[in-house]
């Protein structure tokens, strides 16, 4: 392949482009472009079947997942028409995960083009009809040809329109790329051609013309097990008809994919980050945002109205970051342009309460009622614990029998990952869906030998023969066994999820420990820190 392009590391604007997985640098060119076509006659565009199992185990998984998930705006939502969601990408799967099984639609997914080459992965996405993009950071680093980006993303692309055209909602991230900053990345124009192409699809067929959803993702620790999550549906931008141009309309209303006019495409660009940067943390760093949820925390205290979800911490902190951060302009946040450091004096202390904090996984959470110091152990939530304690570590053994394997391929893929903190979570999404699909039957069937082994036990223990619950035939004692064997699946779930209780009640237990162990001398600066905290916040 000669006539690729020389491999580079910066795009034209001179920032570094994405780095390269070996799963995203392996482009799979035959199997992309035999990637099914999807079907917008139905409610689903991929198949019926496959989608709504996918989407039952999803959320299921998701249930377990994360401790808490929020979701707000949908009341906003257009229904009508279709959406194209639009959010910042710091998750991996669960960004696209939590938009699409928080709206009320059926969504037509597009993403990175090894979703669909994958093993296992690729089948369930083929079966979804999820539509592979080729980015800009594999085309030059010479992934493929020119040619053969324009053809499979062309494609692509106006099959999403044709979709989002329909009615269905659809997912793209704009910055074109998972990451572990605390601000968004430059824009990518590929969600806004697209959504001006199925405008002009909806144009022609007398349809109402999509809307663009900004959306916010809001994850305590993206990284973490049982987290928390606000999923954030901001109001609709709406894309008025007259700035669809009609030889746009005529080439996409034949089949053909037409790149809109640039400067229509700029200007929804540009007006989508708008909206979307005030719904990311955009702060400097992490530390300055986290020194910003503890000013929430302070200041919640200080009026007596604690935080008491994740959604008002970082309301929270976003009133603080609209207060003390210096004036942006429109233009320096179309410009990406780097944002300054909160120079308020405010901020020293708070950032130095919320260092030493973080240094011990603690937070805003652990702070007294006054907002001086740690909190001690509150007695009712300690025997509240207690009470269902005895239940949780019941199910344990049933839950190590059937999730281990889980448990140790998603540790294993999650930690030796080479795509970043920001893929962690998705490998352990991945080994929980295909591993209960692999797993559990097997799981089950080995439950099963064990029970028939110690049948004469398990007899005498519960007080009659299970085998003949039916009769006594052979035929009723397969029955039987193929009950208990189905009775199974859903004891494995239940045991997932009262286990994830008892891992809630141990992280609770841990930061317990981590107060009560509190260096000395730290504690002392602490206090310190959070005294010089108030005395700033008399004075704001």
């Amino acid at each position: 392949m000669n006539d690729l392009p020389i491999q580079v590391d910066t795009d034209r604007h001179g920032e570094d482009l994405p780095t390269l997985s070996k799963s995203s640098a392996n482009l799979q060119i035959d199997k992309l472009l035999s990637t099914p076509m999807p079907s917008f006659d139905g409610s689903t565009p991929g198949s019926f079947f496959w989608s709504n199992v996918a989407y039952w185990i999803s959320r299921r998984i998701l249930a377990a997942q994360f401790r808490t998930s929020e979701v707000t705006g949908l009341d906003t939502l257009p229904l009508d028409r279709g959406n194209l969601c639009c959010a910042w990408h710091i998750n991996g799967l669960m960004d696209p995960l939590q938009i699409v099984l928080k709206h009320p639609n059926n969504f037509l997914m597009g993403g990175r083009h090894d979703l669909v080459t994958r093993p296992l992965l690729g089948w369930w996405t083929r079966k979804l009809a999820v539509q592979p993009v080729v980015r800009k950071a594999e085309l030059l680093r010479g992934g493929c040809s020119e040619e053969e980006a324009t053809q499979i993303n062309g494609r692509s692309l106006l099959m999403l329109a044709t979709g989002i055209s329909a009615g269905f909602g659809c997912v793209l991230f704009p910055e074109g790329t998972s990451h572990n900053g605390s601000s968004m990345l430059r824009f990518k124009t590929g969600p806004f051609r697209t959504v001006f192409a199925a405008a002009a699809l909806a144009k022609s067929n007398g349809q109402p013309i999509p809307a663009v959803i900004p959306i916010g993702l809001h994850f305590r620790r993206r990284d973490h097990f049982r987290t928390d999550a606000w999923i954030e549906y901001g109001l609709p931008h709406e894309i008025d008809e007259d700035e669809i141009p009609n030889d746009l309309v005529e080439a996409v209303a034949q089949g053909n994919w037409v790149e809109p006019a640039a400067e229509n495409v700029y200007a929804l660009r540009d007006a989508l980050r708008l909206k979307l940067v005030p719904l990311t943390p955009n702060t400097r760093d992490w530390d300055e945002y986290h020194a910003l949820h503890l000013l929430g925390h302070v200041e919640a205290r200080r009026t007596n109205q604690p935080l008491v979800s994740w959604r008002g911490e970082v309301e929270a902190a976003r009133s603080f970051r609209t207060l003390l951060q210096s004036p942006f302009s429109d233009e320096e946040i179309i410009g990406n342009s780097e944002l300054p450091a909160i120079t308020h004096p405010i901020i020293t202390p708070a950032k130095a309460a919320s260092g030493l904090l973080q240094a011990q996984q603690l937070d805003g959470r652990d702070l007294n009622t006054s907002g001086t110091d740690l909190r001690k152990i509150n007695p009712l939530r300690s025997i509240s614990k207690l009470v269902r304690l005895p239940f949780l570590v019941a199910v344990l053994p049933l839950f190590l029998f059937c999730f281990t394997p889980q448990i140790a391929i998603g540790r294993l893929l999650g930690d030796s990952t080479d795509e970043g903190v920001d893929a962690r979570t998705s490998y352990h999404f991945l080994a929980a869906m295909f591993g209960s699909l692999m797993f559990w039957p097997f799981m089950a069937l080995g439950a099963l030998g064990i029970e028939h082994m110690y049948h004469d036990s398990v007899e005498s223990a519960i007080g009659f023969d299970w085998y003949s619950m039916y009769g006594t035939s052979p035929l009723h004692e397969a029955i039987a066994m193929a009950t208990f064997f189905l009775a199974l699946l859903p004891c494995f779930w239940l045991s997932g999820r009262t286990s994830s209780l008892l891992w809630d009640d141990w992280c609770d237990f841990q930061r317990t420990l981590r107060r009560l162990r509190f260096n000395k001398t730290n504690r002392q600066n602490l206090r310190g820190s959070l005294k010089s905290l108030h005395a700033e916040m008399d004075q704001l």
